[in-house]
């Protein structure tokens, strides 16, 4: 399965560069001489080099050579294959997992992964709501994908089921 890797941005200065916006905590997947599929065409971009100005990612291609030619990738998504990383998950591997509390308890079932500023947030469907869990192992601290559950510790009143709220009308 191939996963977006980086979204090319606008160009940046006359000799080709882009701005990369990475999707990956894997900085070897946008890495000199890593070749990257372009989604939904037969195209292959080869990176030349890569570096941060301004805490922007900059990039540069073999096959791009001017501001021409970058600017007509913008918008494009690069794509890499799927690699095991130690301690993450891809979403689509989270998805449909059963979240049990470290008793056994049933919590619901994960229906995906929400991006966070400070840290993701995992997406539980449960009865009455979608509970969304910062995804930090002090609260996570065991996911089975082969198992099919995630266990999560939940502090008090995180998973309090809200649909019954008797009284407040």
């Amino acid at each position: 399965m191939q996963l977006t890797a980086a979204i090319i941005g606008p160009a940046h200065g006359l000799r080709g560069e882009v701005i990369l916006d990475v999707r990956s905590d894997d900085p070897s997947v946008v890495a000199p001489g890593m070749r990257l599929d372009v989604e939904g065409t037969s195209r292959v971009l080869t990176v030349r080099a890569v570096r941060v100005h301004k805490e922007r990612v900059l990039a540069s291609f073999e096959e791009c050579e001017s501001r021409e030619d970058a600017e007509r990738l913008r918008g494009a998504r690069l794509l890499v294959e799927e690699h095991p990383e130690e301690d993450a998950w891809y979403p689509h591997q989270l998805k449909g997992l059963t979240a049990r509390t470290p008793a056994g308890d049933v919590l619901g079932t994960v229906s995906g992964l929400r991006p966070g500023a400070a840290q993701d947030l995992l997406l539980v469907d449960t009865p009455a709501a979608t509970v969304m869990v910062p995804f930090v192992s002090a609260l996570v601290p065991t996911v089975d994908v082969d198992g099919g559950v995630v266990v999560i510790d939940p502090p008090p009143g995180l998973f309090d089921d809200h649909g019954d709220d008797e009284g407040n009308n």
